[in-house]
């Protein structure tokens, strides 16, 4: 290795302090299980296990091409560094012929809650797949190390957690490795993940790292996080995650990661060191200069500032608001910012804080009592089972609402039951842009874009993907801090078909095209009538008099109208 160990540590312990506090929510200190890869040969034979055995049907997962083999030519240290090497090479074992040999290494160490770093060289080559992760102890598969002793669990609700992957994300950009999350909630379908972009990969050693507490997971690379997962409902569906884990180390060949190319021979996975931290401690004192506050309001959501001062490093809050509760973690003199959400507008809210340590320790001035309300709705929204791509079996609720003067929080919840693995992207119109949009509990999805201008109008839709295919809605329009109805670039000027404006207790149509669906909404969006193939007149004599919108659908055409009612 090119620099001494104490500097390695040094250098570990410094980014700790300059990154870590204001990253993760918990920061783990003691060196718990590490492996330097000091004596060359073969590996630790006490800290790891080469897991060689074929899943049933006579293939590794994914479609991919290799043999494990515990043979020194696939897994060795030399000069201080572990070297996984996949290479072409013809190999019967177990009854199968293979064209290509790697090694897949499990720890003999599995942990609960703490923080993995890992110094390592990718390769890049074609086809190759090396990566770093986690499975559950408990998992129940063939070979493994612990399977034998504690296997009651199938993949995936064992819980994986993907440190880095490279090379099976082959639309991203040059140098992107990917962190991902397997659970039963995505029916262990990549739905949660997230990539960042390593400069130099492939010549250059990058510390690949995962934070793990009981709040969150957290992935950085070289001490900078880029990706989160934290669901807003932890259950064993989503939050496999409070029980052990052990580390995986390998490289696959083909399958996910494409065609090996034919003048491929061998591809190397060097890794200086790993190391796993957590918090072992006795920890007797309690937090201090507890503090809480009210920061931001909208109409559905409120913000609590939270702070404090802990020797641990990291503190613990509760908070309690009529028959909810959350908990979340932040660090020790840092102001947490936590966004209690699903509110209800104009409406009063009081909240009940409690501050603690991982160990228990509460706060002296436990509890603190905030109370605050909600704002009114500056917004619109409505339900459409519209397509611009695809098709909607039910269809979805949509909304629009301007936070304070520049910001506008786009909510969708799709109402199709019949779509598994449902991930929601956010589609701008021009130029456009897909964003990721965050799940807040089942199938509602959400996206605030900041930096608006008051009276900009903004033009929106939403990408449903899930297993086997993809719904699209329109483009939607919205003006930022109105409260209107949306409009959708699919609407028509062409006048097939006249309203008799203003109406009274039925609306009559003067058509020359076949109606098959008319949806009348208030101004702010709420829909009010929802009719199939209506006759040339609708009644309307339950509506009170006011201004309406009326969307019209025929077979070619939408097209909206505004409504006059006058029922005096």
């Amino acid at each position: 290795m090119f620099i001494s160990r104490i500097a390695q540590l040094f250098c570990i312990f410094f980014m700790g302090i300059n990154f870590s506090y204001s990253q993760v929510d918990v920061v783990y200190s003691d060196l718990v299980w590490s492996d330097e890869f000091e004596t060359n040969g073969a590996l630790n034979a006490t800290k790891w296990h080469h897991q060689t055995q074929i899943p049933a049907g006579g293939s590794w997962y994914n479609g991919e091409l290799q043999h494990y083999t515990n043979f020194l030519t696939n897994s060795f240290v030399e000069n201080g560094v572990l070297k996984i090497v996949a290479k072409r090479e013809v190999l019967n074992n177990q009854g199968v012929t293979k064209q290509f040999t790697s090694a897949r290494l499990n720890s003999k160490f599995a942990y609960t809650y703490g923080r993995v770093d890992i110094r390592a060289k990718v390769p890049t080559n074609q086809g190759t797949w090396p990566a770093l992760w986690l499975l559950g102890k408990n998992i129940t598969e063939p070979g493994g190390f612990f399977a034998a002793t504690h296997g009651t669990t199938p993949w995936p609700a064992c819980g994986e957690i993907d440190i880095m992957e490279h090379g099976i994300t082959q639309s991203q950009p040059q140098g992107y490795i990917q962190s991902a999350i397997h659970t039963p909630s995505s029916s262990g379908a990549t739905i949660n993940h997230g990539g960042t972009i390593a400069n130099n990969l492939g010549n250059s050693f990058h510390v690949y790292s995962m934070n793990w507490s009981p709040f969150q997971i957290t992935f950085l690379l070289d001490g900078v996080a880029f990706y989160t997962y934290n669901p807003a409902v932890k259950n064993a569906s989503t939050w496999p995650f409070n029980a052990a884990q052990y580390l995986l180390l390998n490289i696959a060949m083909g399958g996910v990661a494409g065609n090996v190319p034919s003048n491929f021979n061998q591809a190397t996975m060097e890794i200086d060191y790993v190391r796993v931290y957590q918090n072992i401690q006795a920890d007797t004192q309690i937090p201090t200069n507890f503090t809480a506050s009210i920061g931001a309001i909208t109409s559905s959501t409120i913000e609590l500032l939270l702070n404090g001062t802990d020797n641990s490093g990291s503190l613990v809050y509760g908070v309690t608001y009529g028959t909810n509760s959350t908990t979340t973690a932040g660090n020790s003199g840092i102001q947490k910012s936590l966004v209690i959400s699903g509110l209800n507008p104009n409406t009063n809210y009081s909240f009940s804080i409690n501050a603690s340590d991982l160990s228990g320790n509460n706060a002296a001035n436990n509890a603190i009592i905030l109370s605050t309300s909600t704002t009114g709705v500056t917004g619109c929204a409505g339900t459409s089972n519209l397509a611009q791509q695809g098709s909607f079996t039910t269809g979805y609720n949509y909304a629009f609402e301007t936070l304070g003067t520049n910001s506008v929080k786009i909510t969708y919840e799709l109402l199709d039951t019949d779509k598994v693995g449902l991930i929601a992207y956010l589609w701008r119109q021009s130029p456009f842009a897909e964003t990721q949009m965050t799940n807040v509990s089942g199938r509602i999805f959400t996206h605030t874009l900041t930096g608006q201008t008051p009276g900009a109008t903004l033009n929106y839709g939403v990408k449903f993907a899930y297993a086997n295919g993809m719904s699209v809605t329109p483009y939607y329009q919205y003006v930022v801090g109105n409260n209107c109805n949306l409009d959708t670039d699919q609407f028509s000027n062409q006048k097939t078909i006249i309203l008799q404006n203003p109406a009274r207790d039925v609306v009559l149509f003067d058509q020359s095209t076949a109606i098959e669906n008319v949806k009348i909404y208030s101004l702010l969006g709420q829909k009010m009538l929802d009719i199939n193939q209506p006759n040339s007149s609708l009644n309307i004599s339950k509506l009170a008099s006011g201004v309406y919108f009326v969307i019209i659908q025929t077979e070619q055409l939408i097209y909206k109208e505004k409504l006059i009612i006058r029922q005096d």
